[in-house]
């Protein structure tokens, strides 16, 4: 029999792996927890075809609606994905039992469904409240959770693509990398870095053109099932900090600060047209009037943009994006993982992504790679 060692996972390494960063806010119904998540495929071989490109995005979905979790943005490319996950918390008093089985149809049969309801119809004729509980506890432990978001995504598609495949063993190369992002401007930055991989590596010019992203469905899906769902998503993404929860029907406004972000020619009318002495002037939408609130310009920053063409080693290894105020209150959320020499937490973005400058900070110094 072949040791742990001789797999190449030592117990030592097990030991020693250091327990996943997550928002130290991460329980807080106010603030949002929102994570650049980053797996990639054994070897970096190019495995995902068109196929298997549909299938992890059908599981993706489905976790999503059992989980709790929420994908904001997306990007599944030929060796690895990209995707900002909203974690929000479990409400105090759980969930009710009809909310339970609804999620636990997202990924399993009917039948199986069928069986957990007449379990908990059981519990609650006979008033065990106990066993109630615990037929929550046995599948609520693996929702509203980042890392059993992941680890079930993982493992679903690497089952489905063994199996069709004829292969056996891991698929992924290491353990997913995972960015705790702030809401607001690194969220909406972040995801449009995510649904750029396809332009940056020169497989589209427009990223709408890319159907297996979040912003290829949210523009061709349509305004129903999943393409609804992107749009909601991103909606979030860019104007969480705003108030705005998944409302889909605010796509049409906040699509043309999405486009601006990610340095894209915008299309069609911002609003009705303003002329002042001979001058057409297009009046600001809501969105946009939200935006110029924000940053004080109604016009993206053309550094920021230009940045976003160019892999930024920040935003999939900065452990931390956001404001300098944001990255500080992580650093001092989880002063234990640092030594009593560091002092702060917020690090300027330097290099190619000095585009950022002022307004995105990371919790790691990159002197390299960016």
């Amino acid at each position: 029999m072949k040791s742990a060692c001789h797999l190449g996972f030592g117990w030592q390494d097990r030991a020693m792996r250091r327990a996943r960063w997550l928002a130290p806010w991460k329980d807080s119904a106010v603030k949002p927890a929102m994570y650049h998540c980053i797996s990639r495929v054994v070897d970096r071989r190019f495995v995902f075809g068109a196929g298997e490109r549909e299938k992890f995005r059908m599981f993706m979905r489905m976790q999503e609606n059992f989980s709790g979790c929420r994908v904001l943005s997306y990007c599944i490319m030929s060796n690895h994905f990209h995707l900002l996950l909203e974690v929000p918390p479990m409400s105090a008093g759980g969930i009710p039992d009809e909310e339970l089985l609804k999620r636990l149809s997202a990924i399993y049969t009917e039948a199986a469904v069928a069986v957990v309801a007449k379990e908990l119809a059981d519990a609650r004729k006979t008033g065990n409240q106990s066993h109630v509980e615990e037929i929550h506890a046995r599948y609520s432990y693996r929702m509203h959770n980042l890392s059993e978001f992941m680890k079930a995504l993982l493992i679903r598609f690497t089952r489905w693509f063994n199996r069709t495949q004829n292969r056996r063993g891991t698929l992924w190369e290491e353990r997913f990398k995972s960015v705790i992002v702030e809401s607001g401007i690194a969220a909406r930055t972040m995801a449009a870095y995510i649904d750029l991989n396809p332009v940056r590596a020169g497989i589209v010019a427009d990223p709408a053109e890319y159907r297996w992203s979040s912003y290829g469905e949210a523009v061709g899906g349509g305004t129903k099932g999943n393409g609804k769902k992107a749009r909601a998503g991103l909606v979030r993404a860019c104007m969480s900090h705003q108030g705005c929860g998944f409302e889909a029907e605010k796509w049409q406004e906040v699509s043309r600060i999405y486009r601006r972000a990610m340095g894209l020619a915008l299309v069609g009318k911002s609003g009705r047209a303003q002329v002042e002495k001979g001058v057409v002037r297009p009046q600001m939408n809501t969105a946009e009037a939200l935006e110029h609130g924000v940053t004080d310009t109604p016009l993206a920053g053309i550094g920021m943009a230009a940045m976003l063409r160019h892999r930024v080693r920040y935003f999939t290894d900065g452990a931390v994006i956001g404001s300098k105020a944001f990255v500080n209150e992580a650093f001092a959320g989880a002063r234990e993982r640092f030594t009593a020499k560091r002092k702060d937490g917020a690090r300027a973005m330097r290099g190619g992504a000095s585009g950022a400058k002022g307004l995105l900070w990371s919790m790691r110094d990159l002197r390299t790679g960016v």
